[in-house]
């Protein structure tokens, strides 16, 4: 479904948009992802709605990283420095922005975020990031079990698989939110 419109108090949830993520190869490239979340995080803070940061990391020992029998491990490098967890400079963080950090996929998951936004009276959010069929699909299942609105900035937002991304977008995405591009999303958000 299109985007038909944005909740009066909608908040940004950008999906790991940090250093160590972007030389990944992705479906997009992760430059284009994080100009088009820039576009949409500057006008989020002039229309004085909440930007949300969320970014993975785990302690240096790994004893907070997800493990299971089926769960593929992070693929990180064998010593990432505090470097590969810091959001892009692009994004800021800026003063008033909130930053969250996660240990899995979703980013509601062990975190405040429910909270954060509950305490700014958000009802609505705006998806995008890295990778659509992991950390923005099961942020984007969270956050509608939770009764938010959800809106996806379609392209803001990339996977290093071309099949699964277009999967989540066309057959996954419509049953939880509406979908839209940047400039549709920030077309609703100057109404």
């Amino acid at each position: 479904m299109p985007v038909t419109a944005l909740d009066p108090v909608t908040a940004l949830v950008a999906i790991d948009l940090q250093r160590g993520l972007a030389q990944r190869p992705l479906v997009h490239p992760f430059a284009d992802v994080v100009a088009s979340t820039a576009r949409l995080a500057r006008a989020f803070r002039a229309a004085k709605l909440p930007v949300v940061l969320v970014r993975v990391a785990f302690s240096a020992d790994g004893g907070d990283a997800l493990r299971t029998r089926v769960e593929a491990a992070p693929r990180l490098p064998a010593n990432p420095g505090p470097e590969f967890f810091e959001i892009v400079p692009e994004l800021g963080p800026e003063p008033g922005d909130l930053v969250v950090t996660k240990r899995q996929p979703n980013a509601f998951y062990g975190t405040d975020l429910d909270l954060q936004l509950r305490r700014r009276r958000v009802t609505g959010v705006v998806l995008t990031g890295v990778a659509t069929s992991v950390g923005v699909d099961s942020t984007a299942r969270a956050a509608h079990e939770r009764a938010y609105n959800v809106t996806f900035a379609s392209d803001a937002m990339t996977d290093g698989d071309a099949t699964t991304h277009e999967l989540t977008m066309t057959r996954v995405f419509p049953r939880l939110g509406e979908i839209g591009t940047t400039d549709a999303v920030l077309a609703m958000l100057r109404r």
